[in-house]
């Protein structure tokens, strides 16, 4: 039996403490020991410590001398930050997609729309499945259509706040359900990025990003904080 390499170990340790992270299994304020990591992810020491630096340097942790990691808390004034700093980079990724993008870059974006749109809406369930194929298929779309920016730099930067982002929108579907028309919303970003309205488009953009931010507040985030556990 061929040995797994310690490398693909360690992310596959960082992949699942992120994902557990974004799922909300790990609450927001909630307080990661190590040891009890490594006993319930059959990883080693040297993997979990290297899993939670790297994600407190990506935002998911917060680590505090002699005290270890919390999961980063969440914040109506951090969400209002995010959303703002995300419109403005999904902007300028979705204008550089709408000029540079071909024919391919079109068609990704139909057929990540098409499979958006025939999963169950993740504001209409609760099971963690469907919350998280819908999550999968949500971030392709939006992915797919600034796709064809060239630009690394503000791509990373784009994935990062989104990655954020996915964390606050996910409380918001696992606490209540929210008439929304969100298939709607997608199409008509959709229909625009494809008729080269680059203006309309990030207009659409903007206000979709928005709205999941104005329903989160609206359902006062603060108050669903995990207390931080003693050490």
């Amino acid at each position: 039996m061929t040995a797994v390499p310690v490398k693909s170990l360690t992310e596959q340790t960082y992949l699942q403490i992120r994902d557990d992270i974004l799922s909300c299994r790990h609450r927001p304020g909630t307080r990661l020991r190590i040891k009890m990591l490594c006993e319930e992810m059959g990883a080693s020491l040297g993997a979990v410590r290297e899993a939670l630096s790297r994600l407190a340097a990506e935002g998911f942790l917060e680590s505090t001398a002699q005290k270890g990691f919390r999961v980063s808390p969440v914040s109506v004034e951090d969400l209002e930050d995010l959303t703002k700093t995300r419109i403005a980079i999904e902007e300028l990724c979705l204008r550089e997609a709408i000029r540079l993008g071909e024919l391919e870059w079109e068609t990704d974006i139909v057929g990540a729309f098409h499979r958006l749109s025939r999963l169950p809406d993740a504001f209409a369930i609760s099971g963690a499945t469907d919350v998280q194929a819908w999550s999968s298929a949500n971030e392709t779309f939006h992915s797919a259509l600034v796709s064809a920016c060239r630009s690394n730099w503000l791509l990373r930067i784009r994935a990062m706040l989104f990655d954020q982002a996915d964390r606050y929108r996910r409380l918001m579907a696992i606490s209540t359900k929210v008439d929304r028309d969100v298939v709607g919303e997608h199409r008509a970003i959709m229909e625009a990025a494809l008729a080269r309205n680059a203006d309309l488009a990030c207009t659409l953009i903007a206000e979709h990003l928005q709205h999941t931010a104005d329903i989160v507040v609206e359902l006062s985030l603060q108050n669903m904080d995990a207390e931080p556990t003693g050490d």
